[in-house]
């Protein structure tokens, strides 16, 4: 079976319409990057290039393929377009991600030259090749389902999810990382496990799963590294922005360590964090909390330390509302 043609429809249209789970706050977000780094026309195309490359770095995985299609299908200016696609083109191939490099193979449509054309017997190499890797894990499931080897069950189940994951097909891979339930004999598995379900319910646009998933990770007996907890409260905050309550994204986001540095690129970076927790809070938050939460949170003001045009932003937005507070008085 053509592992390609087994791709979800949800799949699908998380790759059409998602950033890599960064939802449609963070899609608006890209454009706004590509627009502000001087990707939507004008400057040297070297320049435009470098922020393109720039930009793209912050990023993994599939998330990172995802935002360069999505810059290509909004950018308006076909040299940014074709810059993107050829990125997405190469690392697709790359990753033998068929279903990415079909997509931006298409969309490219010939405008690269012969380098950058749909090679279909690559792709049913590729699936052929998994095609087998998925009948080995599947096997290699039931001997240790008859055998009754509960952690070898349970890291093969992960083992499917991630095979599932890296080819597009979420919805299976969300279903493979849920039965590990079955078989945890320790709290670092359930927080391993609901890290994946995250990432799978990110991408998918699943808002409510991703602050269920949140939950239960924090609810663990055992301790979270301060790296987790940074992921959680970052990924907590995408969510609530995904859900418009943005006043919630905003605590959640002002809350993040900056343990996260670029420990979750694979969803979401410290400049997001910066970006999605600056607006929210200037729209939402009180002239008082925006000096204490924003202003005077060391903890934030990492992130903005990092972006000094969102630092820039912040600072002018509240003295300039300090002056008129001043004026009326």
């Amino acid at each position: 079976m053509d592992v390609e043609s087994e791709v979800s429809a949800d799949a699908a249209a998380a790759a059409t319409n998602g950033l890599g789970g960064a939802g449609e706050a963070a899609a608006e977000d890209a454009e706004a990057v590509v627009v502000t780094n001087g990707l939507a026309g004008g400057g040297e195309a070297s320049a435009e290039q470098r922020s393109l490359e720039a930009y793209a770095a912050l990023y993994s995985g599939r998330t990172r393929l995802a935002r360069l299609v999505f810059i290509a299908q909004r950018c308006g200016v076909e040299a940014i377009e074709l810059a993107a696609l050829r990125m997405a083109y190469d690392e697709a191939k790359a990753r033998e991600d068929t279903a990415f490099y079909r997509e931006a193979a298409l969309r490219i449509n010939g405008r690269l030259g012969p380098t950058h054309l749909l090679d279909q017997d690559w792709v049913d190499s590729v699936n052929h090749r998994a095609e087998q890797r998925k009948e080995n894990l599947e096997t290699e499931l039931e001997v240790y389902k008859t055998c009754l080897h509960g952690e070898s069950i349970r890291i093969c189940y992960n083992d499917l999810g991630d095979f599932y994951y890296s080819h597009g097909r979420l919805t299976e891979a969300f279903k493979s990382y849920i039965k590990t339930e079955e078989y945890f004999s320790a709290s670092e598995h359930v927080v391993q496990m609901c890290m994946k379900a995250i990432l799978i319910s990110v991408e998918l646009g699943h808002n409510v799963r991703v602050l269920n998933f949140v939950s239960k990770a924090q609810g663990c007996q055992d301790p979270l590294s301060p790296i987790a907890i940074a992921k959680l409260q970052a990924v907590a905050g995408l969510a609530r922005l995904g859900r418009k309550e943005y006043k919630l994204a905003a605590q959640e986001f002002l809350e993040t360590g900056p343990e996260l540095g670029s420990n979750y690129s694979e969803v979401i970076a410290a400049q997001d964090v910066a970006t999605y927790g600056s607006l929210c809070a200037l729209a939402f938050l009180n002239y008082s909390d925006i000096k204490m939460k924003v202003i005077e949170n060391a903890k934030f003001g990492s992130f903005l330390s990092l972006f000094p045009e969102i630092r820039g932003l912040v600072n002018d937005f509240y003295y300039r509302l300090h002056g008129i507070i001043i004026y009326c008085f």
